[in-house]
């Protein structure tokens, strides 16, 4: 029995899809963490090529006979993935952002973290309000989104040739200032409770200056800050549904943009 039944020809067009799927994967929120082993991540990668090899084995274009023809067609998947990723991590950031300023105002900075994640320091609400995320992400299927688009950019998109205009970096950069936009958005009931808190607590200083109000506003804020916080979740799972919605014509809408 032959463990890899694939001919010659054949093992060139599944390696030419193994290049997409590896890049688009490596690019994408959580899989380009630092955390998940290379080996893993590999793994990953050549298992959605084998599933999607049969459905795009037909559109695949000639291998390049060439090391120029191969080096194109790497920096082509590159490109591919890299705006592929960006689109997708521009919420997960934007979600991030929002746990930054919660963490902030609710008097968590003086607690963040060295997150193995990314590498860097990060508020613990942050990193929260990111993994619930991802969590929201793989429950309302998401990844299908994901993998649905990566099979349809085999027929949009012919292997090593890209095409950049001005539409893909006005998508790039309203993607990045709605980044913030989410932030906020997801983010209002806290940052609203915790700024009348704060402007409450400041009356009661002025009023009553004998109070103390260093320790008396400081687990008040904690207790405001956390229970606003999960009301922030419940928006943010509306707004990843609204998301979800619209993720899938934006990323189609890109790759044909970047058809040649």
């Amino acid at each position: 029995m032959e463990l890899f039944p694939l001919s010659y020809p054949e093992c060139k067009e599944f390696l030419l899809i193994l290049i997409r799927v590896s890049v688009v994967l490596f690019m994408l929120p959580v899989f380009n963490a630092r955390v998940i082993p290379v080996l893993t991540k590999a793994g990953l990668a050549l298992i959605i090529a084998l599933v999607l090899y049969p459905a795009v084995n037909h559109k695949i274009g000639p291998f390049p006979d060439t090391l120029g023809g191969l080096v194109q067609v790497v920096l082509s998947e590159f490109l591919i993935g890299l705006i592929i990723g960006l689109l997708v991590q521009m919420f997960f950031e934007g979600v991030r952002i929002m746990g930054q300023l919660v963490g902030f105002q609710t008097g968590f900075a003086i607690a963040n973290i060295l997150d193995p994640h990314s590498g860097i320091q990060i508020s613990i609400l942050s990193n929260l309000a990111y993994f619930t995320t991802v969590v929201l992400f793989l429950v309302l299927n998401g990844h299908h989104i994901l993998l649905n688009a990566m099979r349809e950019s085999f027929e949009i998109i012919n292997m090593g040739s890209v095409g950049l205009n001005g539409r893909i970096f006005h998508t790039i950069i309203a993607a990045s200032g709605d980044m913030f936009i989410i932030a906020i958005k997801i983010g209002a009931p806290a940052i609203a409770a915790l700024l009348f808190t704060k402007v409450a607590f400041g009356l009661i200083a002025k009023l009553i200056p004998q109070m103390n109000i260093m320790i008396v506003a400081f687990p008040v804020q904690i207790v405001i800050g956390l229970l606003f916080f999960g009301i922030c979740l419940s928006v943010l799972m509306r707004s990843m549904e609204r998301y979800l919605g619209s993720l899938g014509p934006l990323l189609v809408n890109t790759m044909s943009w970047l058809k040649v």
